[in-house]
């Protein structure tokens, strides 16, 4: 960081620049943040909302994009109930301006120099931190082997779609696994049901000395796919987990 540059913990404007819906209730939104000092793959950032009587909300949300990408974005996951997901997924629009801090976090980053395997296993809206570290590992056009698995209620539940379907087809390493909870389209070849030893066999390598993992998504879903990858012989210090429970986002 230069000298005299704002540090992370500093509120900054940022403007939102475009905004595209991900899933019925989820959208990424792209903003240029003012000073915005860089960010690693993993990491996320605090948003301030503040009302016109002075009342202020604050959430933290992952970042979706890779650090070598012009601007921030955000994938927000809409909650009925919520204090700031609803405005910013259905309220905000282009060239308004939000509060942020970050980047947040130490723990749950992956950089290209920390090499792979990589493994990622998302539920739900945990997939958007992974999503960052499987753009930058594109970026730096990375041949490391990656393998995702994405655990979602239905098809149209999946973000990043389309995105996901490129890079599977990009031959370079990468690998898309999805498991749907709820509901199978007719013709689904893919996987169904919860997350079990069974399925995570059939994902993982089978030597796992050397893979690096982060797993993300709902505290149920983050513990029960911890205890089974270290249940499958990988070394607990590999294994990188975040997770968020009920809350008012």
């Amino acid at each position: 960081m230069s000298a005299g540059a704002p540090a992370p913990g500093t509120w900054r404007a940022a403007r939102l620049t475009a905004k595209r819906h991900e899933t019925a209730r989820a959208a990424t939104l792209a903003f240029d943040v003012d000073g915005w000092p860089g960010h690693r793959p993993g990491q996320h950032m605090d948003v301030r909302l503040t009302a016109e009587d002075g009342y202020q909300a604050e959430r933290s949300y992952s970042i979706a994009s890779a650090p070598e990408d012009p601007g921030i974005e955000l994938t927000v996951d809409r909650l009925e109930d919520g204090e700031v997901s609803p405005f910013l997924v259905d309220d905000l629009q282009d060239g308004e301006t939000i509060e942020v801090r970050g980047p947040i976090g130490g723990w749950f980053v992956w950089d290209v120099h920390d090499g792979g395997p990589l493994l990622l296993m998302a539920g739900g809206s945990g997939i958007v931190p992974l999503m960052a570290m499987l753009r930058h590992r594109r970026r730096r056009a990375s041949t490391i082997a990656a393998r995702l698995l994405v655990s979602v209620r239905t098809e149209s539940d999946l973000f990043y779609a389309n995105e996901l379907a490129e890079l599977q087809a990009a031959g370079d390493g990468f690998e898309l696994f999805v498991t749907l909870t709820r509901e199978a389209p007719p013709g689904w070849s893919g996987l169904t049901g919860r997350i079990s030893r069974e399925m995570l066999a059939g994902v993982v390598w089978p030597s796992p000395d050397s893979t690096r993992v982060f797993i993300c998504g709902p505290n149920a879903f983050v513990e029960k796919a911890g205890w089974i990858i270290v249940d499958l012989g990988y070394p607990p210090a590999h294994v990188r987990t975040e997770r968020f429970g009920p809350s008012g986002t």
